[in-house]
């Protein structure tokens, strides 16, 4: 037993963006950290010189800070350059900067011919049997004549992930290493290493894969796969002017994603969100990313599913992992974040939902600043949106141009609330709007209770109004609540969005 604090790290490749299952592992190994009072590391694996990239790194640390996932050592998130500034007395924190300690390990197991060279790689002997117990999988068993000799430092002069990844691990006193199964055969790699340069071994656990709902593996490629399906039913034959490339993209030779985002963007597709900006573009909280995605393979019993980080951290164990793959389930997903969404109190809602319009739809600028009817905006979408993304879709009629909105005359609800009955809905909407013109001072509640006693004294119900208003308004029967839409459209665009209604049919 190790009398070392419990110390555990997150290593990823800035070779993209962080997947969502990557997320998942830093969040078991924050967890188990936090839960101990113990530290959690973040060490980037840059090794790949040809794809790894400093937009990659900074993208996967700020999505970890958007997750809240803080690190007790590693890159300085909130510097200007992590490679330079970087916590911890352990570092530096990526491997491209650890060559000359890699190499005296290296050069160790060469001289005791532990290690040889080949073609200008140095390889590592693999010549005994192997054992380990992963703290999920149980006692794990490799035969000598099953292993072979393996890459420990390229031709390039850099290490391969297996022999840094040890060597980490080690001099950073890292005592549980929790990461995903396809690592579970590398640990046969590991284990020999650790024992060739006397190293103790931390407890390995490895997390059961995370599947589409197809049985399929979630990964990267996912997008790609969806783009190039919807390509080839269009016939698409030509995308961004290199058709080799493009031909390659379409027989699955590559998975460019200049092609991917070039096909969305044509054909107005919805791609699967697949890593953590995905989830944050599309307006998931994280504290609802963070809720489902510990279900992933792991839950705390008594049948719970929906908690907080703090019950994370006190209920999180190795020994509640599953070994069965978890299938992801967006609408299981999707249910969490709405109920999230729900419990936020209105001042966070409305902070939360500002940023988003403004990051990603700036045509809800002119509404934002306009405090008194953003807040009605935030109040009419707050219980309904799944997402902060799909308020921008639900409410696109308020930010639009009046001579934007469609009144489509073939629409089952136009005819039902308009046009049935010799244009009956028409008819009493025209009149609605002369009383309506006379409203002041102008308020939603007053115009509700102005439809009110308009059909009440004309023995009418509301809906005989307000359908038509909504129609009129927005082009559809689906508006938030009659007061609040009004407060949001305000007086002159309702009577306009009025006007150009009753013109639109009585033209016709």
């Amino acid at each position: 037993m190790t009398t070392l604090p419990i110390t555990t790290r997150f290593a990823p490749s800035p070779t993209g963006a962080l997947h969502v299952g990557g997320a998942r592992t830093a969040l078991f190994a924050w967890a188990y950290a936090k839960q101990h009072g113990g530290k959690f590391i973040i060490r980037i694996e840059d090794t790949d010189q040809k794809r790894s990239s400093p937009q990659s790194t900074k993208g996967i640390l700020q999505d970890l800070q958007w997750l809240g996932l803080n690190w007790d050592q590693g890159p300085n998130p909130d510097a200007t350059d992590p490679y330079a500034d970087q916590i911890g007395e352990q570092g530096p924190y990526f491997q491209s900067q650890r060559l000359d300690i890699y190499n005296k390990h290296i050069n160790t197991l060469v001289e005791q011919g532990l290690a040889y060279e080949d073609d200008g790689a140095i390889r590592f002997r693999m010549d005994k049997d192997i054992a380990f117990t992963d703290a999920v999988y149980g006692d794990i068993k490799f035969a000598a004549a099953d292993l072979e000799d393996f890459v420990i430092r390229k031709a390039d002069g850099f290490p391969t992930f297996h022999l840094a990844v040890v060597v980490d691990d080690a001099l950073m006193n890292v005592t549980h290493v929790i990461r995903g199964q396809e690592h579970l055969i590398n640990t046969s790699k590991h284990v020999a290493l650790l024992d060739a340069l006397g190293f103790a071994h931390p407890t390995y656990a490895h997390t059961p894969s995370i599947m589409n709902p197809d049985g399929s593996k979630m990964s990267k490629r996912d997008k790609a796969k969806v783009a190039r399906k919807a390509a080839k039913e269009a016939k698409l034959t030509s995308m961004g002017g290199d058709d080799d490339a493009f031909t390659e993209f379409l027989d699955k030779k590559n998975d460019d994603m200049k092609f991917t985002l070039a096909i969305a963007r044509l054909l107005e597709l919805e791609l699967p969100e697949i890593n953590v900006s995905d989830f944050r573009d599309s307006g998931y909280l994280p504290a609802a990313l963070l809720n489902y995605i510990a279900l992933l393979g792991w839950n705390p019993g008594d049948d719970i599913e929906q908690f907080d980080m703090a019950f994370l951290v006190e209920k999180f164990g190795l020994g509640r992992i599953g070994k069965s793959n978890s299938k992801f389930d967006r609408t299981k997903l999707r249910s969490f974040n709405t109920d999230a969404i729900g419990n936020l109190d209105s001042e966070t809602f409305s902070k939360l939902l500002r940023k988003q319009l403004s990051d990603h739809h700036p045509q809800y600028n002119n509404l934002i600043e306009d405090s008194t009817r953003f807040a009605a905006f935030c109040a009419a979408y707050q219980p309904r949106a799944h997402t902060l993304d799909e308020v921008a879709t639900l409410g696109h009629f308020f930010v639009a141009d009046n001579d934007a909105i469609v009144y489509n005359e073939n629409d089952k609800a136009t005819k039902k609330n308009l046009l049935k009955n010799e244009g009956k809905g028409l008819k009493t909407l025209a009149e609605f709007a002369v009383e309506l013109a006379k409203l002041e001072p102008w308020s939603g509640e007053a115009g509700h209770d102005l439809i009110k006693n308009y059909c009440d004294a004309r023995e009418m119900n509301m809906g005989q109004v307000a359908q038509p208003l909504r129609i009129a308004l927005s082009g559809t029967t689906v508006t938030p609540d009659m007061a609040l839409t009004l407060d949001i459209m305000g007086k002159s665009d309702t009577l306009k969005r009025i006007e150009r209604c009753l013109s639109t049919f009585q033209s016709q």
